[in-house]
């Protein structure tokens, strides 16, 4: 009997530790839209699988979740020492805008502390879970380690491999057309879908679209449709420097202008309007697009939302800088128009990009697909 209770028991702690975690995910989702280049970041406090403080990363330079659970400890009156911590990533061990948590939890007095996943950044990497260890706290990590990495997924592609995680934005036909042979396309797709769209810019920390989008449509590129509390960087992908200077893009806060061609008058009438000019050429008088993305991966662009057209489309998968499709389908066929992607001519069904469909849903009546390329 003595033995099967502490099986029992045993399963319990488990479950316990299970839905700890899963509310701390639910407290770093808070943060989307808001920490941006920090990591979305939960933690729930726990005495005696009791919650006594909750918390998630604020804005860039103010509190992370660890120190506002303890905040929120201290405003329920109730002492953290001999606490457990659950974590959706490893607490942070270095001075930045923001002293080191690890720290703050060692001299809070905690017990045990449960991360999620390690931390991807080099600053990081392992050291706070050594100084946690070293102060004798009890140190445990990989539990929904999946969700966690999922949920700061630019992130952690950042500091992997310098570059920002990349996601394509298209809205076509069932057929796959994204507007008539007239070049009429608004709107192919359902207010909610489109709202939805809006939701996937807000996310992200740069939109990029290029020249031929901005010449056809003359978009804002910004947020408007859900509240966010920025608006995410503006880039265009203009080899030649076509782009007007009474451009929508620049209305709000100005966008930044990737050529490959100098042209020094046209360059000076676009910075009198507040752009800022980005010079990365290739050897074929067009953007280095793999060079853009290490770029914005230097200037902590965690995702990147791409709203740009077939030939942009087509470029940056074709040279490996997409990671993920965001396809809203309508209803609708459209016979001939606009494609999705300027893609090579293939001769073999072994050469065509493959994805793994991520997620399937709807939005009122469109089709969002989410698919991922396989590396």
């Amino acid at each position: 009997m003595v033995r099967v209770a502490s099986v029992m028991m045993a399963v319990t702690d488990v479950e316990a530790d299970l839905g700890f975690m899963q509310r701390a995910l639910e407290l770093a989702s808070r943060a989307t839209m808001a920490t941006s280049p920090n990591p979305k970041v939960g933690c729930v406090l726990v005495k005696d699988k009791v919650v006594i403080g909750e918390g998630w990363t604020q804005a860039l330079g103010q509190a992370h979740a660890e120190v506002q659970a303890m905040r929120d400890a201290a405003r329920r009156g109730i002492d953290v020492r001999g606490a457990t911590v659950y974590v959706t990533l490893e607490p942070c061990s270095h001075f930045g805008r923001t002293p080191p948590c690890a720290n703050a939890l060692i001299d809070a007095g905690v017990r045990r502390v449960v991360a999620a996943i390690q931390d991807a950044n080099p600053q990081v990497a392992g050291r706070g879970f050594s100084l946690l260890r070293d102060a004798g706290i009890l140190v445990e990590s990989g539990l929904l380690g999946d969700q966690a990495r999922e949920l700061n997924i630019g992130f952690f592609k950042r500091m992997e491999t310098g570059r920002p995680w990349v996601r394509m934005k298209v809205a076509a036909s069932l057929d796959g057309r994204t507007a008539l042979p007239n070049g009429h396309s608004q709107w192919i797709t359902a207010p909610e879908a489109r709202q939805d769209g809006h939701f996937w810019r807000a996310r992200a920390d740069a939109i990029l679209t290029g020249i031929g989008t901005v010449l056809a449509d003359d978009p804002q590129m910004n947020v408007r449709a859900v509240t966010n509390s920025h608006q995410p960087k503006k880039i265009v992908v203009d080899s030649n420097l076509r782009i007007c200077p009474s451009s929508k893009m620049f209305q709000d806060g100005g966008a930044t202008v990737v050529y490959a061609n100098e042209d020094v008058g046209k360059r000076a009438v676009l910075q009198s309007v507040g752009a800022e000019l980005l010079m990365l050429g290739n050897q074929s008088g067009q953007v280095d697009l793999k060079e853009l993305m290490l770029e914005l991966g230097r200037r902590q662009i965690n995702e990147l939302h791409v709203e740009a057209g077939a030939k942009l489309n087509g470029a940056l998968i074709e040279q490996g800088c997409v990671d993920e499709l965001l396809i809203y389908l309508a209803p609708k066929i459209l016979g001939d128009g606009a494609g999705l992607f300027d893609l090579p001519e293939m001769s073999t069904l072994d050469q065509a990009k493959k994805v793994t469909f991520h997620q399937v849903s709807t939005v009122g009546e469109t089709i969002r697909i989410v698919a991922r390329f396989v590396v």
